[in-house]
């Protein structure tokens, strides 16, 4: 159950980055800040790796964002339907699933492109840093109920 929760609070965080970069809303764009400065803070980057790095980081979040948008839309659709056929649910419930090799795909894809960036150590303390990040998270959601 806990595994499914992170995955849903990652999910959640991913789609507020991807919403405060459409500037929706304030509290999205301050998780969406906070995010990033925790990255770049634990990863102790330089400015230029800054420079070189973020927008990569930023392209691979809104590449996550919309494999999770279009699962969820997917599911919408067969919840809304009076009477959903088999292929229907088939059809979703592959969207769903596929959501994380997807996201898996993604993120190999731009750690090749991390590499050539920051170094074995630095592509180490991303991957902390975003743990941390969602474990924060879960750790503030939890704190308010």
């Amino acid at each position: 159950m806990k595994k499914y929760f992170a995955i849903a609070i990652m999910t959640l965080a991913i789609s507020l980055a991807a919403t405060a970069q459409s500037g929706r809303t304030k509290f999205a764009t301050d998780m969406y800040q906070a995010k990033h400065e925790m990255i770049i803070e634990a990863m102790g980057l330089t400015q230029t790796q800054q420079k070189q790095f973020m927008p990569l980081y930023e392209q691979m979040e809104r590449e996550i964002y919309q494999v999770n948008r279009s699962a969820r839309a997917l599911a919408s659709e067969v919840e809304k339907k009076t009477n959903p056929s088999d292929k229907d649910y088939e059809t979703a419930a592959m969207a769903l699933s596929n959501t994380r090799m997807r996201e898996g795909e993604i993120e190999a894809k731009y750690f090749e492109k991390f590499s050539k960036i920051l170094s074995k150590k630095q592509l180490f303390q991303l991957k902390q840093a975003e743990v941390k990040f969602t474990r924060e998270m879960l750790t503030k959601k939890k704190g308010k109920k």
